[in-house]
């Protein structure tokens, strides 16, 4: 299930000669299923490598493949808003899209030289400030100091560059689900920019010996969830865990134990010795959403590995509260906790806000064993504005996330709900 973060936007998809360009087809497909209108535009050597009517059969659309007397870039990129093909009125472009976008295109945006179908959008949504964003795609040696001086000029024009993908000789065009994020953001990520969000995800692992760990069945799919909403949303995202998703809009913190993900967390609250720059909360991030399963227990690892076969008695003593830790380096942060039972019920809410008023959180997401590990959850959310009152929230953790935002959104808008 995929939500409409698209919806009632228009894309123009520039496609360009590199053999990325096979990829378009399900790209457009990507955009379209998060609700947006896209209206494809090709270059001629992008042609030779896939056909426009495969194009068109994606998009629904007649593809612009040359100049026409109707001037579609006009009509796109320059406020005209007129479907100069004879369908349903698309309306102006709200975004123009240049994925793959070759090196002979980001040298001809970036000198003004509207020689092709797809540089003659560019140059006209440049110039109108229709929002602008490229895929780079080609091999390596071509992805040089002069196309990156290019691309330089592009970004000090406003232009989104999603980076390119150095694999096997070749800078890579970046997947798929990673373009339409950006695209995403670049549509709808007003609403937190210049925030920094810190986020934990996932399971933590106390290490019995060099092999062995103890950990929890968490997956982290909610922590990663959150990370790509705070993007979407414009925020500054770094994101804690175990895990690795390699998406070049996030940074990543790799880290093993409890201590060693409160340690990271205190670096990146700006309280620990490689604390970052702070912000006007007093801390190095905005907010703190502290969604991982942080081991409750630790033990003295051996240094050796232990031999199996022989009964083994661990002895486990607790980890320091993160919660605690962060509050009291920084009493004025906002916080956003998690509480996970077994069962659900009036427990749950209680000790959920048990854990609200103890660590003086913003908002409390309480859930139980059946969200770990799934691809949906269903939570409730209380917040410190009206605690008395849980949100139920079901779906997948994309929506979850989402929800979740909005509060946080709220919070950081309300300047903290009059805390």
């Amino acid at each position: 299930m995929k939500t409409e973060t698209l919806a009632d936007r228009t894309i123009v998809l520039g496609i360009t000669g590199s053999i990325a360009a096979v990829r378009t087809i399900e790209l457009a497909h990507e955009l379209i299923r998060r609700g947006a209108v896209v209206q494809a535009v090709m270059t001629e050597p992008a042609q030779r490598i896939i056909h426009p009517d495969a194009i068109e059969s994606a998009t629904g659309r007649r593809v612009i493949t040359g100049w026409t007397g109707k001037t579609p870039w006009v009509e796109y990129c320059a406020g005209g808003g007129v479907d100069c093909d004879g369908d349903c009125d698309a309306g102006a472009a709200d975004l123009l899209l240049i994925a793959p976008c070759t090196a002979a295109t980001i040298g001809k945006i970036a000198h003004g030289i509207p020689d092709s179908p797809v540089s003659i959008f560019a140059v006209t949504a440049i110039g109108s400030d229709v929002p602008v964003a490229i895929a780079p795609a080609m091999h390596a040696d071509m992805y040089n100091p002069i196309v990156r001086a290019n691309i330089d000029l592009l970004r000090s024009c406003g232009v989104m560059v999603i980076e390119p993908v150095i694999a096997e000789g070749k800078a890579k065009i970046a997947e798929n689900r990673d373009i339409v994020r950006w695209v995403e953001r670049a549509l709808g990520g007003s609403a937190l920019a210049c925030r920094k969000v810190l986020i934990t995800g996932g399971a933590t692992a106390e290490p019995i010996d060099p092999v062995r760990i103890l950990t929890s069945r968490a997956s982290g799919r909610m922590g990663i969830e959150l990370a790509f909403e705070a993007f979407r949303r414009g925020a500054d995202v770094t994101l804690v865990h175990r895990g690795h998703i390699g998406f070049s809009g996030i940074r990543e913190i790799y880290v093993e134990s409890a201590r060693e993900m409160t340690g990271a967390v205190l670096d990146a609250t700006g309280s620990g010795a490689g604390a970052e720059t702070e912000t006007d909360t007093g801390a190095g991030c905005d907010v703190l959403i502290s969604a991982a399963a942080i081991s409750d227990y630790t033990l003295d690892s051996s240094g050796d590995k232990i031999r199996s076969g022989a009964q083994l008695t661990l002895n486990l003593r607790p980890t320091e509260k993160l919660l605690g830790v962060v509050r009291a380096a920084h009493p004025d942060l906002a916080i956003v906790g998690f509480k996970l039972e077994t069962s659900g019920g009036d427990l749950l809410i209680e000790r959920a806000r048990e854990t609200m008023n103890r660590y003086g959180l913003a908002v409390v997401v309480a859930n139980t064993m059946d969200n770990m590990g799934g691809d949906c959850g269903d939570v409730r959310i209380i917040t410190a504005q009206d605690p008395g009152q849980p949100r139920h929230v079901s779906g997948t953790k994309t929506i979850v996330a989402g929800v979740i935002f909005d509060y946080i959104q709220e919070f950081l808008e309300g300047e903290g709900w009059e805390r």
